[in-house]
């Protein structure tokens, strides 16, 4: 039943928007069609990234306060935790927002991966009757980009444009004070960090280099606009912490 919802909801509608693009687009060229499908849903998003963007950019302008009620409360964890609840209300954060925002996401992409990866080449019987397969389809991007096939400089920018992209939305690495003894949190978060900035990328390019570039394509457009939404959030965040 839940397959079934998903196909109805999402796959197909996001499947068809992808053939009507390519149908409308200059050439039937279905990279043109990637891309543009890919940022209509990214716009469809962003009331809810946005506001994920924005919790994540106040939190990271408060931590100097963070860093003072851990120290100031460290022995006392439930004090600790009342001061920091009113630290995230004086500036209208909600620390939880975030985990919402993400599960509402995750289906949307699903249906975009499933539509690059199992919907291509495009097949009449999962048209709307009103949607007919374009004359003309060109998979060769740009004429130089099989997006059949895979692609391994593709798969690079994805990984480098992906890098950019967390480099941004995480807060940077505190350097370790001489002498000092972490502590296990410290140590996991630090690991944790430098996971995401340098395994991550590398993996997600590795992913994108073992299945057809129409994949890395999709994974680089949205990259790029999550970086650019998330350069916009950074230079309006300041503003907002201090309304």
């Amino acid at each position: 039943m839940l397959s079934s919802i998903f196909n109805t909801l999402l796959y197909q509608p996001f499947y068809n928007a992808l053939v009507f693009l390519t149908a409308i687009l200059p050439g039937g060229d279905v990279g043109f069609a990637v891309i543009a499908l890919t940022i209509v849903v990214r716009f469809i998003l962003m009331p809810l990234t946005h506001k994920q963007l924005h919790t994540q950019r106040k939190m990271k302008l408060v931590e100097g306060e963070m860093s003072v009620i851990k120290k100031k409360y460290e022995n006392d964890k439930q004090e600790q935790t009342k001061q920091m609840m009113e630290l995230y209300k004086k500036h209208g954060i909600n620390p939880f927002s975030g985990f919402l925002l993400i599960f509402i996401q995750i289906p949307v992409l699903l249906a975009l991966y499933f539509v690059f990866t199992r919907g291509i080449p495009f097949t009449p019987d999962k048209l709307y009757s009103f949607i007919n397969l374009p004359p003309d389809i060109n998979f060769l991007f740009l004429g130089l980009i099989n997006l059949s096939t895979k692609n391994y400089i593709l798969a690079i920018l994805v990984g480098v444009s992906q890098y950019v992209q967390i480099k941004l939305s995480l807060p940077p690495m505190a350097p370790r004070e001489s002498g000092a003894t972490a502590s296990f949190g410290e140590e996991l978060g630090r690991s944790m960090s430098t996971n995401m900035r340098y395994v991550m990328p590398v993996m997600i390019a590795v992913i994108s280099a073992s299945f057809p570039s129409v994949v890395a394509l999709y994974w680089l457009t949205s990259n790029i606009f999550a970086i650019i939404h998330e350069l916009i959030v950074r230079r309006k965040a300041k503003e907002i912490i201090k309304s």
